[in-house]
């Protein structure tokens, strides 16, 4: 168990690494009231996760402990509802409607046929 959870936690680390060092570059390239960070990090850990699941689907090709490292470990701490809430929560407060239910809208969406598109890459390669 405690073997577990350093993978999962070593997964976790470099998974809130790469979320940071994206939103840092949105940021930066990207000035906006519109989160692209939290956006683009929540849409490509979609994605990821529906590799990740594709994969697991097909065999032998990844192990429970690798699935755990990558789903709960590394897309648990690249992806951040936490930071997607707080963003609406902002954009509701500066009465920024559209770009409120834009980024709300376009996350629950686009995030969902990633994830979708994620599984069915899987399918056609494997």
């Amino acid at each position: 168990m405690i073997r577990l959870i350093l993978l999962v936690g070593t997964g976790g680390f470099l998974g809130t690494v790469a979320r940071f060092m994206t939103s840092r570059y949105f940021a930066a390239y990207f000035p906006s009231s519109f989160p692209y960070g939290t956006f683009v990090v929540n849409v490509v850990g979609c994605f990821l996760i529906g590799l990740i699941y594709g994969i697991s689907e097909k065999g032998n090709f990844m192990s429970t402990e690798w699935r755990l490292i990558l789903t709960v470990g590394f897309c648990g701490g690249f992806t951040t509802f936490s930071a997607f809430a707080a963003e609406n929560m902002a954009m509701l407060r500066d009465n920024e409607l559209f770009n409120f239910f834009l980024y709300t809208g376009s996350s629950i969406f686009i995030g969902l046929l990633a994830t979708f598109a994620g599984i069915m890459l899987i399918k056609i390669l494997l």
